[in-house]
C-alpha cells in the first residue's frame, strides 16, 4: 500500500496481480453473486452508470450481530467496463463515519502477461480520516476487519482458487 496524506486529505493505493482476465475482476467487484463471496461477505449493487447508485450491504453474519442492512452507500461517477470503475463510498453502518461523508474510490484494472491483471484500487479520503483508519485495517484488533488489503487477498484468492478464504479477517492471525 502506498499512503499520502496532509490533516484533511489522506489517499490510499492498493495493487495486486491476480490471474483472472479482466471481466472476471470486474463482474467480482460489481456483481453481487460474486461479492458475497468474499471480504466481508455483502452484497454489492451497483446502477453502472453515472449517476447511478451503489449500495454495498452486509452479510447475514453482520446484521445477526446488529449492522443494519446498508453498509456503504454512495454513487456511480464512472464505469468503464472492464478497465475503469469510479465512484463515491460512505460508510453509512456507523455513524461517526456516516459524518464523515463521501469519499471517492477508484478501481483501474489493466491486462498484463501470461493471463494476470493488475487491479488497483485509489481510495481518497478528504476528511474520513476514521474511515481511512478502517480501511487502512488500522482498527483490526478491534475487531473491524482488514480493509483493502483483506478484501483485495481475499478477492484475489477467490479468482484464483475458486474458493472463498474464511470471511473474518480476526481469524487470520
Amino acid at each position: 500500500m502506498n499512503s499520502t496524506s496532509s490533516a484533511s486529505a489522506i489517499t490510499q493505493v492498493y495493487s495486486v496481480y491476480i490471474k483472472a482476465t479482466p471481466e472476471a475482476i470486474w463482474d467480482a467487484i460489481t456483481k453481487p453473486e460474486w461479492t458475497e463471496q468474499y471480504g466481508y461477505g455483502g452484497k454489492a449493487d451497483y446502477d453502472l452508470h453515472p449517476g447511478g447508485a451503489y449500495r454495498g450491504l452486509t452479510s447475514a453474519a453482520m446484521r445477526q450481530a446488529g449492522a443494519p442492512e446498508i453498509g456503504v452507500d454512495g454513487a456511480v461517477l464512472d464505469a468503464d467496463p472492464p478497465r475503469r470503475l469510479v465512484q463515491t463510498f460512505r460508510m453509512v453502518m456507523d455513524e461517526a463515519m456516516a459524518a464523515e461523508g463521501f469519499t471517492r474510490l477508484t478501481y483501474e484494472i489493466s491486462e498484463g502477461r501470461g493471463g494476470v491483471t493488475k487491479l488497483t484500487v485509489i481510495h481518497e479520503f478528504e476528511n474520513a480520516p476514521t474511515l481511512a483508519v478502517l480501511m487502512s485495517g488500522g482498527m483490526a484488533d478491534q475487531g473491524a476487519g482488514g480493509g483493502w488489503s483483506w478484501i483485495l487477498s481475499s478477492l484475489k484468492t477467490l479468482l484464483e482458487t475458486g474458493s472463498p478464504i474464511d470471511s473474518d479477517p480476526t481469524n487470520m492471525g
